[in-house]
């Protein structure tokens, strides 16, 4: 049992920069204290002693503000960020790894008994506010953004938001390979590429991706172009393009901006 709440307050401070000291999160972290409860409900759930365990769960919500049902299945190194206002539903399963976030309901959408509760497998976490609703299944490293409403399975590492949810990224490796192709492009020209991560699912951000890939392909053909110029006794393409920052895109550097267009071409051309 020690090893356990050991094991469990070490997955907050590797989830969590807040956390300062064990004593503090021994003694501050409801969502510890929410889970601990929980497993003593849940013995008793098994055992039969319906009553009390579920008498232990009130406490335990009263207590921290988060309901989870005696019933419900909790994996290992399982983490309930802030934790208010979260509920858990009877026949939910949590794998282990997984995180949550406060107001997040993992609840049901018929009244018929049997299965009814989201199953969440392994490295699951779920925003703020989210609501994963039915019988699904959320697959490995799957995530939930905040406020949205899943009733549909999720895939492994799939990003999931909006009302109903949605996927917006889904880390294959052809994509990987992609968004990694577009990094070393963006570092050719000087630029930061942390706006075309895979993770980010910003429509201008994949604009911008998508304008690498196209400044890239016309830059080499050009450089195609003035290898075969060159060749055939002519003198072009003498001086490198110059490097592009954010602080190029700034307002107050307009003129320079239009000077480094100007320097870049070869006054010889």
């Amino acid at each position: 049992m020690f090893e356990r709440i050991k094991e469990d307050i070490q997955s907050v401070f590797h989830r969590d920069p807040a956390a300062r000291t064990t004593f503090e999160v021994l003694v501050n972290y409801p969502g510890l204290h929410a889970i601990w409860y929980h497993r003593i409900a849940h013995r008793l759930w098994k055992a039969n002693w319906k009553w009390l365990a579920r008498t232990i769960s009130t406490f335990s919500r009263w207590m921290t503000g988060i309901e989870i049902h005696p019933g419900a299945t909790l994996g290992r190194r399982f983490f309930i960020d802030h934790g208010m206002g979260v509920v858990i539903g009877e026949t939910a399963e949590i794998g282990n790894d997984v995180t949550l976030y406060h107001g997040v309901t993992l609840g049901g959408t018929s009244w018929n008994g049997g299965k009814r509760h989201p199953t969440l497998e392994d490295n699951v976490v779920v925003g703020a506010g989210a609501k994963v609703l039915g019988p699904i299944t959320m697959h490995k490293g799957a995530k939930v953004g905040s406020n949205s409403v899943v009733v549909k399975d999720v895939p492994e590492n799939a990003t999931v938001i909006g009302i109903p949810g949605r996927i917006v990224v889904q880390k294959q490796q052809k994509d990987q390979d992609k968004h990694q192709h577009r990094d070393k492009i963006a570092r050719k020209y000087g630029f930061d590429a942390y706006a075309v991560a895979p993770d980010n699912p910003d429509p201008v951000a994949n604009a911008i991706g998508v304008m690498l890939d196209h400044v890239h392909l016309i830059d080499t053909k050009v450089e195609e172009m003035c290898k075969a110029i060159n060749q055939m006794g002519g003198e072009v393409c003498g001086k490198s393009l110059p490097s592009i920052t954010l602080d190029d895109f700034q307002d107050s550097d307009l003129v320079e901006d239009f000077q480094k267009a100007k320097d870049a071409f070869d006054p010889s051309i």
